[in-house]
């Protein structure tokens, strides 16, 4: 090809001045996933399908600017919590949401601390120093069966103390509805344009429990017949970050934001069939998730293998957070 023929090719090219192809942003926040820009899916091959007539697609969350879905929730949550210059963001997390919040806390000047579970992976730890948010790990189990124990009881004592005069504020993820309205007004509207309303299944983790509220609340509207497959851990002393069992919750510690009725099906996953789920898919098709989507790929791949149709897995983020948890199941591989 000649030089004359390349600049030819050049000119072919899309010009930065041609509209949404710039990608230039005014706020970091702007690259958070909606409808308009939505994270990628990406259908899985034969190899990682339980049989030949179900399709899975993991919807990747970690093309949010800051790596999971928690993103999203963070956005809705601050945008939501109007703050004084004097008063500070504080929050329970175990690890995503509190680095989503802590990144949209500095670029709009904001002060930030965050209480979370001392079993939280030291990876998500070290980004939330990075990102300068003051933390306070708190002895704690990652699935607490009552709302004030641990790190919510930490955050729920600062904002409620008469001794800090309302000096913290905290948007409260766990019942706050723009948890939920987050995933109903994004994530939801998504998939469905993804998989052009061809979905059946769909799979999400209890965490917060906001992404498979909303999720389900907009595709129930769209596809009554649509099944929404909930994934817990198989206890509640558990190694799967983020995940939380609400099997057998008394009503009152039952998640104030989640309706039971969206919910078709519940699937208990063990810590090692989560692990194990996450690395096989790493090493079959590349890609490289955390073991909450190794959870919900576990469930989808027994759900698939006595159905068919089109199952969508949430994946909430990356393997990157979870190198030293994967250690002790990557040793007998």
């Amino acid at each position: 090809m000649t030089t004359q023929d390349n600049l030819q090719t050049i000119e072919q090219l899309p010009r930065p001045e041609d509209g949404p192809k710039r990608r230039v942003y005014e706020n970091i926040a702007d690259l958070i996933a909606d409808p308009e820009n939505p994270t990628p899916m990406v259908r899985l091959s034969p190899r990682s399908r339980p049989a030949p007539d179900f399709d899975i697609y993991v919807k990747l969350e970690r093309n949010n600017p800051f790596g999971s879905i928690k993103d999203r929730t963070a956005l809705y949550l601050l945008r939501g919590t109007p703050l004084r210059d004097d008063q500070v963001l504080t929050e329970p997390t175990a690890g995503n949401t509190g680095i989503a919040l802590a990144a949209l806390a500095n670029a709009q000047g904001t002060r930030i601390e965050l209480a979370l579970p001392d079993g939280t992976p030291e990876e998500k730890k070290a980004l939330l120093r990075f990102l300068g948010a003051e933390l306070l790990e708190v002895e704690d189990e990652l699935c607490p069966l009552f709302p004030t124990e641990g790190a919510r009881g930490v955050v729920k004592s600062l904002v409620e103390s008469v001794a800090f005069n309302g000096r913290y504020v905290s948007p409260n993820q766990y019942e706050n509805v723009l948890n939920v309205e987050a995933h109903y007004r994004t994530t939801g509207p998504e998939i469905w344009n993804q998989t052009e309303g061809r979905i059946d299944y769909f799979f999400a983790a209890f965490g917060t429990c906001g992404t498979i509220a909303g999720v389900a609340k907009y595709l129930k509207e769209r596809k009554p017949d649509v099944k929404i497959i909930g994934v817990e851990p198989a206890s509640r002393q558990h190694k799967l970050s983020g995940i939380k069992k609400i099997s057998n919750l008394p009503p009152e510690h039952r998640p104030k934001i989640l309706d039971y009725s969206l919910i078709d099906d519940i699937i208990a996953v063990e810590d090692g069939e989560a692990f194990e789920a996450g690395i096989r898919l790493a090493r079959t098709e590349g890609i490289m998730v955390g073991p909450t989507t190794g959870a919900c790929l576990h469930a989808a791949q027994v759900v698939g293998a006595k159905a068919s149709g089109t199952a969508v897995v949430i994946s909430p983020d990356d393997a990157t957070k979870y190198v030293s948890a994967y250690a002790e199941y990557m040793a007998s591989k």
